[in-house]
């Protein structure tokens, strides 16, 4: 899955520790073609945020119910300036919707 669709949602799991339901974000892609991967991640991002917004959260995961929300984008390479610009105002838009976005890069080879 991954960037590749953009509209499929690429993972949901609930954190053992603090009980939050997490939704994945897998970007596997470099930034040979920023503007591109910019673009494609802002849709997978905004996917994710339709998801939330419509309520088919709750109905294909049930157990998010009263839970904190929070999407995670995990990303194979370091992420440049302008990906991190994006996703600090992703971020605001996040909150406008009670979940929280955070980002980690993992070079490649690296366990996650």
């Amino acid at each position: 899955m991954g960037l590749e669709n953009p509209s499929v949602v690429d993972a949901v799991g609930t954190e053992t520790v603090s009980g939050s339901v997490v939704l994945s974000i897998l970007d596997s892609w470099d930034w040979t073609d920023e503007r591109d991967h910019l673009l494609v991640l802002q849709s997978k991002l905004n996917a994710y945020f339709g998801f939330v917004e419509s309520g088919q959260m709750y109905e294909a995961y049930p157990a998010a119910q009263g839970k904190s929300l929070r999407i995670d984008i995990i990303s194979r390479y370091p992420l440049p300036t302008a990906a991190v610009q994006f996703l600090t105002d992703a971020k605001v838009m996040a909150e406008g919707l009670a979940v929280s976005l955070r980002w980690n890069a993992f070079p490649a080879g690296a366990a996650a």
